[in-house]
């Protein structure tokens, strides 16, 4: 009686596919580049990628793969896929069907899972022909003067929501709302023309995030997040810089390994790891870059301190990958923890949003109109302003115009003198050459 039932079993097992890996979720991400599927999967999978014409169609083939999810539900408006369908072959492998209303350069790539999300097949649609976002570049006449370019870097995003607070509260979703704001006050600054490197919902991985930022050729790098810490009792928020060394707390040295493996959930693959080298690295403490981010990343925090309480009054350091920038001064900002309570409250309001926002916006503006980059337009205005001369006894207009080397009529445009009448103690703007 005992072995009948054990064959009997053993028949049931082997007449279904029990032992097969389930696709339990199906998720679609559109980026200004790409369009991303992402298959979650209860186990590792081998697929393979076919590309056929008239009409034009990809093929995703998956070997012993159960689909228990739904394609009905995706949105397609907006993609170069017209239609997807699912079927089953050879038995029990998966076989689905992207029609397509667009030329794509497909790949696609198994993930493992880590400590953040499980295995998941992603297969990524590169558009033959994305339209570049339109930005003022540096290399310009010499008599031109140019924009500063600040690039506005969005945490996480797509399929990696970032740090989650209460009531589900996602980091991607509030730091994408803070870096809106940010935007919108620095297009409304005559000399500055933000860039926004994540505009929507979607991922790009930490290098990708810095190599936009290199060819839309910024002249600051400013990325925003809103992380989780293993205490809900941590609060504050901080300005980061790049540390080539250690990090300068055991905080730091989280939140850098944290946003380190972004890229772990967001889904890279092998040939989009960072290849930053440590001669590049090192290359950056004889530079002007760190001390600039350093710098810099004091104002903004200097601002951040009105509005907020700070988790360490001086800006902090840790190997942060996005900030991996040789030639761009790079910072990161935490807003805030997500993970506290109270914070999570305050970061999801809109008042405090815009708050931070324009918190972070003085520090950034006071920066660069004290330090405007050559070349541009907040560069020249402050060297129309010249230096100040305080009138002594026996000064003459003539004598100061030589002392300057500048012509008298100049001197006297400058100042709204018409004659040559000047008095001890008088201040004079010396106009540039």
């Amino acid at each position: 009686m005992g072995r009948t039932w054990i064959w009997a079993i053993l028949g049931v097992l082997a007449a279904c596919p029990a032992w097969s890996v389930e696709v339990h979720d199906v998720r679609l991400w559109r980026a200004p580049d790409h369009t991303r599927i992402v298959f979650d999967l209860t186990g590792p999978v081998e697929h393979k990628l076919i590309v056929l014409d008239n009409p034009s169609r990809i093929v995703l083939d998956v070997e012993k793969v159960t689909m228990k999810a739904s394609v009905d539900g995706l949105k397609l408006k907006g993609t170069p896929v017209q239609a997807m369908r699912t079927g089953i072959r050879q038995g029990n492998d998966l076989r689905v069907v992207l029609e397509l209303g667009a030329t794509v350069k497909p790949r696609s790539f198994f993930l493992k899972a880590n400590d953040q999300a499980g295995d998941r097949l992603v297969l990524d649609l590169y558009d033959k022909a994305p339209q570049a976002e339109t930005v003022v570049a540096k290399t310009v006449k010499h008599s031109d003067k140019r924009n500063i370019i600040i690039a506005i870097d969005a945490g996480h995003g797509g399929e990696d929501p970032g740090a989650i607070g209460p009531n589900r509260r996602r980091e991607k979703d509030v730091v994408l709302a803070i870096a809106n704001e940010l935007n919108a006050l620095l297009r409304a600054d005559k000399g500055f023309q933000p860039t926004m490197i994540r505009s929507g919902d979607y991922y790009i991985s930490l290098k990708g995030r810095r190599d936009l930022a290199r060819q839309r050729q910024a002249d600051l790098f400013v990325s925003i997040h809103a992380d989780a810490f293993k205490r809900k009792e941590a609060h504050g928020a901080s300005v980061y810089a790049l540390s080539t060394q250690g990090a300068t707390s055991t905080a730091a040295s989280y939140l850098a390994q944290r946003e380190n493996e972004s890229d772990l959930v967001g889904g890279v693959t092998l040939s989009d790891k960072d290849d930053v080298l440590a001669g590049v690295l090192a290359d950056l403490s004889m530079t002007s870059t760190l001390d600039n981010s350093l710098k810099l990343g004091d104002r903004v925090l200097r601002r951040m301190d009105t509005i907020a309480k700070l988790h360490k009054n001086s800006v902090e350091q840790a190997g942060f990958a996005v900030l991996k920038s040789p030639d761009i001064p790079s910072i990161l900002v935490e807003t805030g923890f997500i993970s506290n309570p109270a914070e999570s409250e305050l970061l999801s309001s809109r008042s405090y949003q815009q708050k931070m926002a324009r918190a972070i916006h003085a520090g950034i503006r006071e920066w660069f109109l004290a330090h405007p980059p050559s070349g541009t337009l907040v560069a020249w205005q402050k060297q129309q302003i010249g230096q100040q001369y305080v009138i002594a006894r026996g000064d003459t207009l003539s004598g100061i115009a030589e002392r300057f080397n500048v012509p008298l009529s100049d001197l006297k445009i400058r100042n709204g003198i018409s004659g040559e009448k000047i008095m001890v103690g008088q201040k004079l703007l010396i106009p540039t050459t």
